[in-house]
């Protein structure tokens, strides 16, 4: 690549984003932020390097051993060899992928006092068209020229061409920022761009070194007829969103017609990926949790901000990524008021994002939050972050938080003529100049459309004022054809007169904005088992070869609170134990608290060792004392540590524990 490639993206970018090098894409409420005479954004200190990564994928292979044996999670039909991009969960994983949706409740939904809904899988073809989904949402694929049953996604082949050129040990700097910026351009090409860069590349089949075809677009959404005759065409929801604009105007008579609120909905989405890989950080089928978060698009302030402004992130912003630099580190306070970030509210659930993440156990030096490159932007959008996790596949998108304007709710207002618009009534009456159609404009156009003539007037007596501007800008010039209910009309400039007119207006009527946060459940609950994933040295009285791994989930995020375990069968067998063990899971039960049991006859360190796999905080062990003072001994899985305490007292500590409200430190100098 050409040794001026890094002014060159530099220019691609500003251009892009609808100004010139050395300003930024602003919006009506993004101020510009302060830039240097290289035109990159001079706020923040640089952040630290990632260190430590590394230990992710060194554990990859015996974690993943481990979800497998342990299930889990396994492939999807996996006695008949699997399907690509499909898994199954096991007991242990699902419990853990509930707690995190009861943990994403807690946060967001009671939290924030959002509104929940649960729409349909199914969607028909008119919504997904309105929303673009149908014409749009494509990803560029290549094939093997020479084996066509080898399809590739162009941007993912790029970025692992770029990853291991990165890897070079003669690698100069002009080729890191080079091989860097490419890589971090990479699904932000446009079809004729990400072909050029094949091209110059040489990129081949990577499994036969066969050319590849040109890049050309895939839907990913799953058609499928509904009823019997299948004559309605429908799709399997790519995104849980859609769902939720749909309903916005029920939702926000629930909100007594009140502005902001949020509404959100966990559910099943369906994507055709083109190359499932990645365990499940790329699945055909996966857990969506999206809020829509509805504000006034003249004021996107956050009642709450305040209260997290000084909160520190790691922010890898776009003109940073296209000059191949490091993220840096700032206040989301900062941030918002040198326009990085584009508003107050978009930047709240950044943070609660970050304390949601850093809640359920993954690691904060593991986090940053990367801005969106203009080309990867839509056009309505003001602004988008993703939280991305580092991890075994290095870093991942596991949350996307856009500003995504009022698009949504105008395209289906159009779509299904629906008035869509929130009415605010406003305190003082003020007067506004409006532009309608002459009262004899109207007659002429009734009159020239015959039996259409009423619609077609009422269409423009309904028509948004931005859109009557740009009709009567065009009319100067001549006939203007517009469609009305899918008919085409030719207006003519005798036909369509309009005049301004000076109203009284007692209600501000405009669509929503939205700020949308949507969670990949499955690439959280991937995310988190790579950070808190680590194996114990064998003991010396240890012949097998199996690594001793260990889950260090939070408590609120294990599969089971604890296990319970007899020190061996004779304890198990033992009346007293029955009787006990009864009582005792009554208790956890009442407490809403998971448990497990082990009564094999393996050693009671082997047990422990099991329990550890699962991520299991806390084992009670009954023993030959048990049965004689109903006391027990309490292990908690990090420490190895044990107090003994009554039998009566342990189920209210470990609620207590698992709550938060306890410590185990606390717990151990109690018991000395």
């Amino acid at each position: 690549m050409s040794a001026d490639f890094l002014e060159t993206s530099l220019k691609y970018y500003c251009l892009k984003a609808g100004g010139k090098p050395g300003s930024s894409s602003s919006t009506a409420t993004r101020s510009s932020p302060s830039c240097t005479p290289n035109g990159l954004v001079d706020v923040g200190e640089a952040a630290p390097a990632v260190a430590g990564g590394e230990k992710f994928a060194k554990n990859q292979k015996d974690l993943q051993e481990l979800c497998r044996r342990r299930f889990f999670y396994r492939p999807a039909f996996d006695i008949y060899g699997g399907v690509a991009g499909f898994f199954t969960y096991g007991p242990p994983g699902c419990a853990v992928k509930n707690n995190l949706i009861r943990a994403w409740r807690q946060h967001f939904v009671i939290e924030e006092h959002l509104l929940e809904v649960e729409d349909t899988c199914i969607m028909q073809h008119p919504v997904l068209k309105a929303s673009g989904h149908v014409d749009r949402f494509n990803d560029f694929m290549v094939k093997d020229v020479m084996d066509e049953s080898k399809f590739f996604r162009a941007d993912k082949l790029l970025e692992d061409v770029m990853e291991e050129k990165l890897k070079a040990p003669d690698l100069t700097e002009a080729q890191r920022q080079e091989y860097t910026s490419v890589r971090n351009q990479a699904d932000a090409y446009s079809q004729q761009e990400i072909g050029e860069v094949f091209k110059q590349y040489s990129i081949k089949s990577p499994e036969s070194g066969n050319d590849l075809s040109d890049p050309y677009e895939f839907n990913l959404m799953f058609p499928t007829p509904i009823g019997p005759g299948g004559y309605l065409q429908g799709y399997l929801r790519p995104e849980t969103a859609q769902g939720i604009f749909l309903n916005y105007k029920f939702c926000c008579e629930q909100n007594s017609n009140r502005l902001p609120f949020g509404v959100a909905q966990v559910g099943r989405a369906f994507r055709n990926e083109i190359a499932p890989r990645a365990g499940l950080t790329r699945q055909r089928e996966f857990t969506q949790a999206e809020i829509e978060y509805f504000v006034n698009p003249s004021n996107k302030a956050h009642p709450k901000f305040k209260n997290v402004e000084s909160t520190v992130l790691t922010l890898f912003h776009s003109d940073a990524q296209l000059a191949a630099k490091d993220p840096i580190r700032m206040t989301i306070g900062e941030a918002v008021r040198s326009g990085l970030v584009n508003n107050e509210t978009l930047g709240y659930f950044i943070v609660r994002t970050y304390l949601f993440l850093t809640g359920v156990g993954v690691d904060k030096d593991f986090i940053r939050f990367r801005q969106h490159l203009p080309t990867e932007m839509a056009h309505y959008a003001a602004d988008c972050w993703d939280a991305e996790i580092f991890g075994s596949y290095g870093w991942l998108e596991c949350v996307g938080i856009a500003d995504r304007a009022a698009f949504d709710l105008n395209a289906h207002a159009k779509a299904a003529k629906c008035d869509l618009q929130y009415k605010e009534t406003l305190e003082k009456p003020v007067q506004r100049e409006v532009l309608l159609l002459t009262k004899a404009s109207g007659v002429a156009i009734m009159k020239a459309f015959k039996k259409d003539g009423k619609m077609v007037k009422e269409w423009f007596d309904t028509l948004p004022q931005e859109e009557l501007e740009c009709i009567a800008k065009q009319i100067k010039n001549g006939s203007v054809d517009v469609e009305v209910e899918g008919s085409k009309f030719t207006v003519t400039p005798e036909l369509l007169v309009l005049e301004r007119k000076m109203e009284k207006q007692t209600v501000n009527a405009f669509t929503p904005g939205v700020i949308e946060p949507s969670f990949g459940i499955d690439r959280i609950f991937s995310s988190l088992m790579d950070h808190i994933y680590y194996s114990r040295p064998k003991d010396d009285s240890d012949e097998g070869k199996q690594v001793r791994g260990v889950l260090a989930f939070a408590a609120s995020s294990a599969p089971y609170k604890c296990c319970i375990l007899p020190l061996d069968q004779r304890i198990s067998r033992d009346e007293r134990y029955i009787t006990y063990l009864t009582g005792f899971r009554s208790e956890l039960s009442a407490l809403g608290l998971s448990y497990t049991s082990d009564e094999s006859g393996a050693t009671i360190g082997r047990r422990y060792s099991r329990n550890d796999e699962l991520g299991i905080p806390f084992a009670v062990t009954f023993d030959f004392d048990t049965m004689q003072d109903k006391s027990v001994t309490l292990r908690e899985r990090d420490t190895m540590g044990q107090i003994r305490l009554p039998l009566d007292d342990v189920a209210q500590l470990l609620r207590n524990l698992c709550a938060g409200e306890d410590s185990w430190e606390a717990a151990l100098t109690r018991r000395k």
